[in-house]
């Protein structure tokens, strides 16, 4: 028997290239990698939650469970410096 989770869980990105700038998504791609997710979606697929905290000030996540369980806690604020916006990956579904 496949559970309705099974099923989503098989969402693939088409495509993948580099953030240029920073924005808002960009940001919130840097906290979901730097957690060991590809993004949002691939974070509620494996740890089967519907909302991430986020900040409610900025809208920028606010706490990530790894996959082995620790927590990442991050700011209000930015926190991708620009040196670091061309290794965020932005995935296109």
């Amino acid at each position: 028997e496949v559970s309705g989770v099974m099923a989503k869980a098989d969402i693939k990105p088409k495509s993948v290239h580099c953030a240029k700038k920073w924005s808002d998504d960009v940001e919130n791609l840097y906290r979901f990698q730097q957690a060991g997710y590809r993004d949002e979606i691939e974070y509620k697929q494996i740890k089967q939650v519907d909302v991430v905290e986020r900040w409610p000030e900025t809208g920028f996540v606010k706490k990530l469970q790894r996959r082995d369980n620790t927590f990442y806690y991050y700011n209000k604020q930015r926190e991708c410096d620009d040196k670091e916006v061309h290794k965020v990956k932005v995935y296109v579904y």
